[in-house]
């Protein structure tokens, strides 16, 4: 009898190590667990030139990382003019911004740079709320608002308007409703027609 289950156990051992995790039942291949889904729906982060972000004013220096790569550094100048927007998908008014933020992307081109941080919140949730509002500008992850903390805030959304070194030059409270709106603040902050 013991030669029975000596067999036995050896038989069951062979099937075992033939299955893993990554098998489905029939042989065929699982995909691996889903990405991080806001890397699917979001571009990864610019890269920032090596040098501090200089100004009368500055953003907290933190650097957040980007779901689809790099990391957006505060503490470093963006190189560029730069409109750096906080929203997450439990803000309503956000709802309505997000599409205008897009929009200013899209016509800003290479003359004025928009990302995003995505405060307070959550990565599915917000795949879902960027999917859904035509979000395609990158933006760095900060479900735990560390920066909300630093600047005092706990509502959003908050528009901060960046020159080329990191000088904080405007702070918009509240959504910006139109592109036209957005272009004039643009204009009149960073000195940068769209």
């Amino acid at each position: 009898m013991s030669g029975t289950i000596t067999a036995a156990t050896a038989a069951l051992l062979v099937l075992l190590a033939g299955c893993s995790t990554e098998e489905a039942v029939d042989g065929a291949e699982r995909p691996p667990a889903d990405p991080d889904p806001l890397a699917a729906v979001l571009p990864p982060c610019p890269e920032q030139p090596d040098r501090p972000a200089t100004g009368a004013r500055t953003l907290p220096a933190l650097a957040l990382d980007c779901p689809a790569g790099g990391s957006l550094d505060l503490g470093r100048a963006p190189g560029v003019p730069t409109v750096v927007n906080l929203w997450g998908s439990w803000c309503g008014p956000c709802r309505e911004e997000l599409p205008v933020l897009q929009e200013l992307a899209d016509a800003a081109g290479e003359a004025v740079r928009v990302v995003g941080v995505i405060s307070k919140d959550g990565a599915p949730q917000a795949a879902s709320f960027a999917t859904d509002a035509g979000v395609a500008f990158p933006s760095a992850f900060d479900g735990e608002g560390r920066l909300m903390t630093e600047l005092g805030i706990n509502l959003l959304p908050f528009t901060y308007f960046l020159d080329a070194d990191g000088a904080l030059v405007h702070t918009e409270v509240g959504p910006v409703e139109s592109l036209d709106e957005l272009r004039g603040l643009v204009g009149t902050h960073l000195g940068v027609r769209v």
